[in-house]
């Protein structure tokens, strides 16, 4: 395959997903999607992202727990709250290659009007051409934050004496982009 020479990412959101799991009851893990979030990518090859920067943004009303009543209560104002707050979004700082396909990405990641300097992990999985012709850029990114730096604190106790949501994040996106038109 031909190493292309672009500057801009688009997102591919058919192809992409951007999840989170937080420990319940610390004896499990509750997993909830963003159903629609956007971003971008800038690179000076495909091949190489070491100083690239990205960016990323997810509506908090689209958030899915696959639990109405959860997500309603995420989406309030104990927790995200998406009327006053509608988004989360991210903005690299760095791109840093640090083995052949995993790269250490530190950006501003703002929830809730909060902005906290955050450190990912991003694995290159590839680039490839579909069926239908389009070229391709796949990562895998993880990391976790302290949801209580972001402001959300809802917090309860069972009456044994343990926490009801856990306080580390997991976030796990797996994402495909596709150059932008010109």
């Amino acid at each position: 395959m031909t190493t292309q020479s672009l500057a801009q990412w688009n997102l591919d959101p058919t192809h992409s997903e951007a999840q989170f799991k937080v420990k319940h009851l610390v004896i499990s893990t509750v997993t909830g999607t963003f159903k629609q979030f956007t971003a971008s990518l800038h690179a000076a090859s495909s091949t190489d992202f070491s100083g690239a920067s990205v960016s990323f943004s997810a509506a908090v009303d689209s958030i899915d727990t696959n639990n109405a009543d959860r997500d309603g209560h995420l989406k309030s104002p104990e927790f995200f709250d998406a009327a006053q707050y509608p988004s989360i979004d991210f903005k690299s700082t760095s791109f840093e290659k640090v083995s052949d396909n995993e790269y250490n990405v530190v950006g501003e990641l703002t929830i809730k009007g909060i902005t906290n300097t955050v450190a990912l992990k991003a694995e290159f999985g590839g680039e490839m051409v579909d069926p239908w012709g389009n070229h391709k850029i796949g990562f895998e990114v993880s990391g976790v934050v302290k949801r209580e730096e972001f402001g959300l604190t809802w917090s309860a106790v069972t009456e044994a004496g343990g926490v009801v949501v856990g306080s580390d994040v997991k976030l796990l996106f797996n994402v495909q982009f596709a150059p932008a038109q010109a």
